[in-house]
């Protein structure tokens, strides 16, 4: 994929998603308790519908809603497209390639039929197409080069077409009605440029207030901070410098601290919240077991006897870190430079909080447990009922998880379209992380936290991030990064730090 070309991804919610329920070779839907020959001659499940239809108005994008033309896919190779669940690569439930998902264009969209495999991830997600829990889709493309336009109506709104789509990668199962951060990537060059033109060609006429904001937000100080780079740090004209560093432009931090571009960044399930001076106390409030008591006429209001809110002590650190930047990419004028650092930034930020979170979180009551029945017992009765559970374990933890069975046979972990990893513990979405995030404690032993996570860790952050333009090396230049936040913990009996050692499976008895 070229540097500029951006992955796109849209929601479908008109998306009329059917299951189509299976038939046996006489053309009768299967009954339960129909035996395994009769079984095999049932056929399988589909589903339908239209992954995009055509032109339908999107919701607002940012300043324009977006129309797809009925001819946007014309020769596009669907050759090796996907159909998953929520985007998500590892909930594959059919394909172009194999011949179990069929692409057709029609006057109304790109319409779609999909076979489904024998497995329970596409046995749940056809439950929930026939429930109605997944009702809408979603697909994630690239606008061919000039393959949009930008036009007003009548009534001054903005409206993007896409005339022509170069690759389209997956259509996707989501959940109806949100248009969220997953859903709305959108690739606002073209956009910037129609601005840039119809600034240029208004020149003589009064900008609209609407219009002035967009242009001064979508350019002044991300075009200094472009200019800064490309300057290699001698241009800083538009921004606020600090010593021999800059201030990164706020509408850029704002998608580098925005907690909700990547479920795999902890920090979106504890408490965040900005702070203005480097050190304080912030109140964060606790569960209310609090009671109203009696009161007699005319009577003082009694206390409530419990603690609302706890004073959390925050001391920011600063944290640094290098961008590499080759002279190649920053003199390339194609390249979205600040897109680039954007992008280096959110990574940095987020693997920064999920060691420092990850280091919080093991540092909490340490439990031992060899079975469920152990864990049920650190559900039940170490963690009040109050809190709002949730589970944290790394990619062997999960495992091990994912394939217990109970006595006939039945996977224990239950399926959930709103937990990350698609499956709950006992009612708690679980949530996967990489084994380099989260270790396993030795062999043979994995690491698991229950616990209410916006219970148990706050993060103060200062959002500030300063740049200065250095040379590494005699090879190497690029910015060097401070980022100043810190990680506290709120209540030590919010959460529970378990190793978990299977117990040796019992041998056979001959």
């Amino acid at each position: 994929m070229a540097n500029n070309d951006v992955l796109e991804k849209r929601l479908t919610p008109d998306a009329g998603v059917s299951a189509d329920q299976p038939t046996k070779a006489d053309g009768a839907t299967p009954n339960e308790g129909t035996d395994a020959k009769q079984q095999a001659t049932t056929s399988p499940k589909k589903l339908t519908g239209y992954a995009v239809v055509f032109n339908q108005p999107s919701k607002d994008l940012g300043g324009f809603k977006e129309v797809v033309d009925p001819h946007a896919f014309d020769d596009v190779d669907l050759k090796d497209v996907y159909l998953v669940s929520n985007h998500d690569f590892s909930q594959v439930l059919a394909s172009t390639k194999a011949g179990t998902l069929k692409l057709d264009v029609d006057d109304k969209g790109l319409h779609f039929e999909a076979t489904l495999p024998d497995t329970t991830m596409a046995s749940d997600a056809f439950k929930n197409v026939e429930a109605g829990n997944l009702s809408a889709m979603s697909f994630t493309f690239i606008a061919a080069p000039d393959g949009d336009t930008f036009t007003k109506d009548d009534s001054g709104q903005v409206i993007r077409t896409i005339k022509q789509v170069k690759s389209l990668f997956d259509v996707s199962l989501c959940a109806i009605g949100a248009y969220d951060d997953t859903n709305v990537r959108v690739d606002k060059r073209s956009y910037t440029a129609w601005l840039d033109d119809q600034n240029n060609n208004q020149q003589k006429k009064e900008v609209t207030p609407m219009e002035k904001t967009i242009i001064d937000a979508a350019h002044t100080e991300s075009r200094a901070f472009e200019d800064y780079i490309r300057s290699h740090g001698e241009h800083r004209d538009g921004l606020t410098t600090q010593a021999a560093g800059a201030l990164v432009p706020k509408e850029v931090i704002k998608d580098v601290l925005d907690l909700k571009q990547s479920s795999y960044d902890l920090a979106k399930y504890v408490t965040v919240k900005s702070v203005g001076t480097p050190v304080g106390t912030y109140p964060v409030a606790l569960v209310n077991n609090g009671v109203l008591a009696t009161k007699e006429e005319l009577a003082e209001i009694p206390d409530i006897e419990a603690n609302l809110f706890k004073g959390v002590d925050y001391k920011v650190a600063t944290r640094a870190g290098k961008i590499y930047l080759s002279d190649e990419l920053i003199a390339d004028s194609e390249v979205n430079i600040v897109a680039e650092v954007k992008a280096q930034l959110q990574k940095l930020v987020q693997n920064t909080n999920n060691t420092e979170i990850t280091k919080l979180l093991t540092s909490f009551k340490k439990m031992a447990a060899a079975n469920m029945d152990d864990l049920k017992q650190i559900f039940n009765v170490e963690l009040d009922p109050a809190l709002s559970l949730s589970v944290i374990t790394n990619q062997s933890g999960f495992n091990w998880l994912d394939t217990l069975k109970d006595s006939e046979g039945r996977y224990l972990l239950q399926p959930s379209i709103t937990a990350p990893s698609g499956k709950q513990l006992f009612g708690a979405p679980v949530i996967v992380v990489s084994n380099k995030v989260l270790a396993d404690p030795k062999a043979g032993t994995f690491p698991m936290i229950v616990g209410d996570l916006q219970q148990a860790v706050f993060l103060a952050q200062k959002n500030q991030v300063e740049t200065s333009w250095e040379k590494f090396d005699s090879y190497a230049s690029g910015l060097a990064v401070v980022i100043r936040n810190d990680y506290e913990k709120i209540d030590e009996d919010a959460a529970r730090y378990v190793e978990i050692t299977p117990a040796a499976a019992a041998t056979p008895s001959k």
